[in-house]
């Protein structure tokens, strides 16, 4: 392994829409004091969870376990109406740090419901983004198809008057190929003017395709759970290098580095940029030789905090 060159990608780690719901709770517990409920995980990164909650920060997935008068924060996934409806009627203390390109989708699904569209959502069942872009409309308005062969077989009230919407965080190739075969089985199908796959998720993906074919593994920093972390390691393995997903350097297997000369290491959209370090650390001490940025792709995106925060940053 003597002399085992690293290759960073660039972009990597935290996109706006992390960064500003990281920021939401950390201010709500300024602004309102511990502890503050925060609906699902804010994001999907266990260490970003963990310090939250050391802070002060109380992860639920049901409003009973949110006591009368609290402050609850929605995650960056987006929530459904019925979950938005339940709290206010609870009289709960709402702060909403869906992601705005999440807002986005959700809008469109409520203009094409409006409208009398069959929806169809592309995504990943169980997602919380699905699930809360599901529950923008009425249950059983909006259908939900996760590959190829279900959009080859999908059933809808008005073939000619359909409309479909997607996840933010899918592959990019694979939400192509299905966007086409509903194209095929429906050709007035409308849909966003713009891709809905989030900015940063594409060019996290972009950065994959430059790097692999130059090293022999590659590995994403992100949780289980993170779709977009999922997708990296996905498209890094299609790419012809070895894709390994890890929480942190503690996951590298010492086999995974066998006969490897140039390992590849980026992040998924929520994972800090910490982790990415201390696996540069561990690789380099154990053999590693040169360290390479790769060219970045600039990101400038910034997201505004929610009105009753703005005072406090």
């Amino acid at each position: 392994m003597r002399g085992m060159d690293v290759l960073l990608a660039s972009p990597r780690g935290f996109c706006a829409g992390v960064e500003r719901a990281i920021e939401i709770v950390e201010k709500s517990l300024e602004v309102f004091g511990a502890p503050v409920y925060v609906w699902h995980e804010i994001v999907h990164n266990r260490h970003v969870v963990e310090a939250l909650a050391a802070k002060g920060a109380r992860f639920v997935e049901s409003h009973d376990e949110v006591p009368d008068g609290a402050v609850l924060v929605f995650s960056a996934h987006g929530v459904s109406k019925a979950v938005v409806a339940e709290a206010q009627r609870r009289g709960l203390k709402r702060i909403d740090a869906t992601c705005p390109l999440v807002t986005k989708v959700h809008l469109e699904a409520m203009r094409y419901h409006k409208l009398g569209y069959s929806l169809i959502l592309i995504g990943h069942k169980g997602h919380p983004e699905v699930v809360g872009t599901m529950g923008q409309a009425p249950e059983g308005a909006i259908q939900l198809v996760q590959n190829v062969a279900e959009a080859a077989q999908i059933q809808v009230p008005h073939p000619d008057k359909a409309a479909f919407l997607t996840q933010t965080t899918l592959s990019v190739d694979e939400a192509r190929d299905i966007v086409a075969a509903l194209r095929g089985r429906f050709p007035a199908i409308q849909g966003p003017a713009k891709d809905d796959i989030c900015y940063a998720t594409q060019n996290r993906q972009n950065a994959i395709r430059g790097l692999a074919p130059k090293v022999d593994a590659v590995f994403v920093l992100g949780s289980p759970n993170s779709s977009n972390s999922s997708r990296l390691k996905e498209l890094a393995s299609t790419l012809g290098a070895k894709g390994y997903l890890v929480e942190s350097a503690a996951d590298i297997r010492p086999e995974w580095l066998d006969g490897v000369r140039r390992v590849g290491v980026t992040a998924g959209a929520s994972a800090p940029e910490h982790l990415v370090q201390e696996v540069v650390r561990v690789l380099r001490e154990k053999g590693g030789g040169q360290v390479e940025e790769m060219a970045s792709t600039p990101e400038h995106v910034t997201f505004p905090l929610p009105p009753e925060l703005q005072a406090a940053r």
